[in-house]
């Protein structure tokens, strides 16, 4: 199984559990409230979003992890189109930081670019 694979099935599971927020202003609110262990974007975020996320996340110091799909990816998962999601749980967080730093990860985000 490939890392991106391992990656939604990894989303599936922290939605299912409600260990997922998604959408930017209830992942702002949940950054601000420190109720977060890192936020994930997508590869079709805008420049714009993306700058506020990294300004208001880099101020609370958490991580933020391009996932490797896109919107269009993560809406079959939650049912909704969304460009960032956070997750409230260390441990999935932590699986995501090892996903996101996989050699073969990055090796298929530069194939796409």
């Amino acid at each position: 199984m490939n890392s991106q694979q391992k990656i939604i099935n990894l989303l599936t599971i922290c939605r299912k559990s409600g260990k997922m927020i998604s959408g930017f202003d209830a992942v702002k609110e949940a950054v601000y409230e420190g109720n977060v262990s890192c936020v994930l974007t997508t590869d079709d975020i805008s420049q714009k979003t993306l700058k506020e996320v990294k300004f208001f996340c880099g101020n609370s110091k958490v991580d933020v992890l391009e996932l490797g799909i896109d919107s269009a990816d993560l809406y079959g998962i939650l049912g909704k189109e969304v460009v960032v999601a956070a997750i409230s749980d260390f441990g999935f967080a932590k699986r995501f930081k090892e996903l996101a730093n996989d050699p073969l990860m990055k090796k298929a985000k530069k194939k796409q670019q």
